[in-house]
């Protein structure tokens, strides 16, 4: 009778650890190719037909290997994943729409204009016969960017037939109707990382100054980088004529680069691309630096996830002026008044500091902060910034707004709330990936704590909490 009462509660351990690794797989996105690859991996040998579905798989597996998927499955870093170490030089296209972003233009008739864009770059020679094994692209929203692997000219041939297909469309269209875009050409290294749906996904210095280069353009303007000019403007006669030399400009970071812009009589805008502005004294935190940065949450109220934010800033005045107003930028899940975030922002002595409300946005809030006296340059100050806002979508983002010596975050969550904890990295594409360490977990009587920390993290590094 206890033999048989053992076996049950057995049965019972192990059919649980099953439900809870086919959640698991669901939740990760693995089939049975996987399971099949751990298999292998630890050397198992098992009769089991591939026409099993994954739970009679798991059926017939030991018990240590159930405990071992359970382990690997909640373990975000997949150890059967290999990281990828070197980077791939492609040769980029990147476009979006202008003015596809203004609210005074209706949705459908926005959709509409990124549908003909795509249609139409899918009508290029340059595109039908690209390397669909080697190549790569992805839609940006409003735009694309596509990678070639081979000749620093197919960037080029696609700009130039492409602008002269929207030519032909616009030319029998409205203001209203027409369509208008900016491109930017450059050549450069990426890295292909799986994203969360486990899709290669590309990041890195090539891709990014492309972007750059396209946002420095005008409307139905085709710039291109000095790296990727140098090496089409070599090649043809007509590729020469076609480049000229704008301009060095600034962009992000301070860097500087030289800008060529594209045109003849029938593609482009000759008109050199603006310089761009200067940023405004006021952009939030701009004339600061962060050495040190606390950011704590702690979940008050679970039915609603009202979370308790508290974050407290070391700071130094780099500019070269006394500085009294420093900005902030709040956002949150659910619309809330700004009266009801009960915003507080004390200094070192503890003493409440005068908050002027600049954007009162549903799930958006930006205000700036009257410092008691002002900070003169080089001079150290601290802050607290204290609100309160629901995250039912349970997870906060923070990005770095400049360089942090020590960044540290921590979560307290009520015990009856079960942690799901995880930090993503997001990069300026809006693509996440896993940050290079995880959260540490720890669980007390009373509650559950989640910690994380980095040093020396880059200025507009950006990251997702997730409890």
């Amino acid at each position: 009778m206890k033999e048989t009462s053992k076996n049950h509660r057995h049965n019972a351990k192990r059919m649980n650890k099953i439900g809870e690794i086919l959640g698991l797989l669901h939740e990760t996105h693995k089939g049975k190719d996987w399971l099949f690859q751990q298999i292998k991996k630890q050397k198992l040998k098992l009769s089991i037909k591939r026409s099993l579905n994954v739970f009679e798989i798991l059926r017939t597996c030991p018990d240590s290997f159930l405990s071992y998927l359970v382990t690997i499955l909640k373990d975000p870093f997949d150890p059967s994943i290999p990281i990828p170490v070197l980077t791939r030089v492609y040769h980029w296209f990147y476009t979006d729409i202008v003015g596809s972003a203004d609210p005074a233009v209706l949705t459908k008739d926005q959709a509409r204009k990124v549908w003909v864009l795509n249609e139409l770059v899918g009508r290029t020679d340059t595109f039908k016969q690209r390397n669909q094994k080697l190549d790569v692209m992805t839609i940006t929203g409003d735009g694309m960017v596509i990678g070639f692997n081979d000749t620093p000219e197919k960037p080029l041939r696609l700009a130039i037939e492409l602008h002269k297909l929207l030519s032909k469309y616009n030319h029998s269209r409205n203001a209203k109707d027409k369509i208008k875009i900016r491109i930017g050409i450059d050549g450069g290294p990426v890295y292909f990382i799986k994203d969360l749906t486990g899709k290669d996904n590309f990041w890195g210095p090539g891709i990014i100054m492309a972007r750059r280069v396209m946002d420095l353009a005008r409307p139905m303007q085709i710039l291109a980088s000095e790296r990727i000019s140098d090496a089409i403007r070599r090649l043809t006669p007509e590729n020469k004529a076609l480049i000229h030399y704008a301009g060095q400009y600034k962009i992000k970071h301070g860097e500087k680069l030289k800008i060529f812009n594209i045109y003849d009589s029938t593609i482009g805008n000759r008109v050199p691309p603006p310089q761009p502005s200067p940023k405004p004294d006021s952009e939030p935190l701009s004339k600061f630096l962060f050495p040190k940065i606390d950011l704590k949450l702690d979940v008050t109220t679970p039915k609603t996830m009202m979370t308790h934010h508290s974050l407290i800033w070391h700071i130094v005045n780099i500019a070269d002026e006394p500085k009294e107003m420093i900005s902030y930028h709040l956002v949150g899940d659910t619309p809330r008044n700004f009266p009801d975030l009960n915003v507080v922002v004390r200094d070192k002595q503890n003493k409440k500091l005068m908050v002027i409300l600049d954007e009162n946005k549903p799930e958006s809030k930006k205000f700036k902060v009257k410092l008691n006296k002002p900070l003169k340059s080089n001079q150290k100050a601290i802050l607290k910034l204290e609100y309160d806002w629901e995250e039912p979508k349970r997870n906060c983002y923070y990005r770095l707004a400049t360089f942090c010596k020590k960044f540290r975050y921590l979560c307290i969550l009520p015990k009856e709330i079960e942690a799901k904890p995880r930090v993503l990295q997001v990069d300026p594409m809006g693509s996440k990936t896993y940050a290079p360490t995880q959260a540490d977990v720890r669980y007390l009587k009373d509650r559950t704590e989640i910690s994380w920390q980095a040093s020396n993290v880059p200025a507009l590094d950006e990251y997702q909490f997730e409890w």
